[in-house]
């Protein structure tokens, strides 16, 4: 089986959906910005994951940008995980890998360093779902026959 070329599983970009306010449209720009910087410094820096902060500004730009948020999605490099996630809900196998050690790293250090036990376990049942959830979605694109 042969991956499909880009342009066959290339889903459509979500619809618009730009706030109203002007300065909620600016918040969120912002917030979309700086989310992009995190994403592209998570590219280089091992640990800072970068789909997420991605996704995240792929959100923003849909309420502040119709431009960027267009900008984001077709992005040669950038706008992959963004509509994969989209359209295939995929996660890469890199980002899953980083995602659950620092869940686990963050459990392990609460549980070694807060002193009341509750606060361990409280963290574990967010945690755990949430790292399930993510090892459990795909990590490769559909392939077409």
């Amino acid at each position: 089986m042969a991956v499909a070329d880009e342009q066959t599983l290339d889903p459509s970009m979500p619809p618009e959906n730009v706030v109203r306010s002007p300065l909620m449209r600016a918040v969120l720009f912002v917030s979309a910005c700086t989310m992009v910087i995190v994403g592209v410094i998570g590219i280089f820096l091992p640990g800072l994951p970068t789909t997420v902060f991605l996704l995240a500004a792929a959100w923003c730009f849909s309420r502040s940008s119709a431009r960027f948020q267009r900008w984001l999605w077709y992005h040669p490099r950038l706008g992959r995980p963004v509509r994969d996630w989209y359209a295939y809900r995929v996660i890469p196998v890199r980002a899953k890998i980083v995602a659950v050690l620092m869940m686990g790293l963050s459990l392990a250090y609460v549980a070694y360093a807060v002193p009341e036990p509750w606060a361990w376990q409280v963290l574990a049942l967010i945690l755990v779902p949430a790292a399930v959830y993510i090892v459990t979605r795909s990590s490769t694109r559909p392939t077409q026959h």
